[in-house]
């Protein structure tokens, strides 16, 4: 399932994100007192983590505050709306942007770990495409958190959207098989071990010869024991540690060159390879 951000009205959707519309009045005629903004996102945003996306609906986050779907419409003009202010608000908290250090490596990595924790948190943030981005302030925050930590490594602007693009990316994508691993153990009621034990054993009696037709395949799985959570970090640590070797080796490079100033009017995007307008 995926569900794309940013498909609310566009005037009143980025007001809500940047707390420019005032919270509705409460009085006789006015709407119940104690349901706001803030409560509907987290209620939301409880639906979600609890009983994933495809239950998300105006009715239920009504449900989970007592009140009715059409009592949130005074607040949130709707679920497209919501969405944008929920996704925002899981990314708050994320670390700000550090401050200047050579040690740009240990930056980025504290920053992708960070991230991948929170998409672990929050998996159905994993199901809204960033292919046109919320542009909520704790998203923009987040990118800005990662171009600081990169600032010091000295990119030239090609090199350093590339980074922010498969950074972000390889974050979202390693975060997302460990989430549908984990799902698919929980919906199935069949772990890993046992899926991949009956299959092998299987294998094994089709093609006997496996090991010697799929040498380079045999020699990677060889060292591939331990449980899968420790499967799961190990890969998260090493993919991110070649990333981040060819961002040294990018650097390294362009020599001299400037550090870049990033323009406030495009940037590398957080989405599949878009630009965040």
């Amino acid at each position: 399932m995926v569900v794309y951000a940013g498909q609310g009205d566009a005037h009143r959707s980025l007001a809500l994100l940047w707390g420019a519309a005032p919270e509705p009045r409460t009085g006789r005629s006015g709407p119940k007192p104690g349901l706001s903004v803030d409560a509907i996102v987290s209620a939301g945003i409880a639906v979600a983590d609890d009983e994933g996306m495809a239950a998300l609906s105006m009715r239920a986050v009504g449900e989970r505050l007592g009140r009715t779907a059409m009592a949130l419409y005074t607040y949130v003009p709707g679920k497209a709306e919501l969405l944008d202010l929920m996704h925002d608000r899981a990314l708050a908290g994320l670390p700000a942007a550090p401050p200047p250090s050579d040690d740009w490596r240990a930056a980025v990595t504290a920053w992708a770990g960070a991230l991948h924790d929170r998409y672990l948190r929050h998996p159905w943030m994993l199901q809204v495409s960033q292919a046109r981005p919320v542009l909520g302030p704790a998203e923009l925050t987040a990118m800005e958190a990662l171009l600081g930590a990169l600032r010091p490594a000295g990119l030239a602007p090609g090199p350093l959207r590339g980074a922010v693009s498969a950074l972000w990316q390889f974050v979202r994508g390693t975060a997302a098989a460990t989430a549908e691993s984990r799902a698919a153990a929980a919906e199935t009621g069949v772990t890993d071990e046992d899926w991949w034990t009956a299959r092998s054993a299987r294998l094994a009696e089709l093609a006997p010869d496996f090991p010697s037709r799929f040498p380079l395949l045999t020699a990677l799985q060889s060292g591939a024991d331990g449980p899968p959570q420790d499967r799961e970090q190990e890969t998260f640590r090493t993919g991110l540690a070649v990333l981040l070797d060819g961002v040294a080796a990018a650097a390294t490079a362009a020599g001299d060159a400037p550090v870049p100033a990033t323009r406030p009017g495009r940037v590398a995007g957080t989405g599949d390879g878009a630009d965040t307008p």
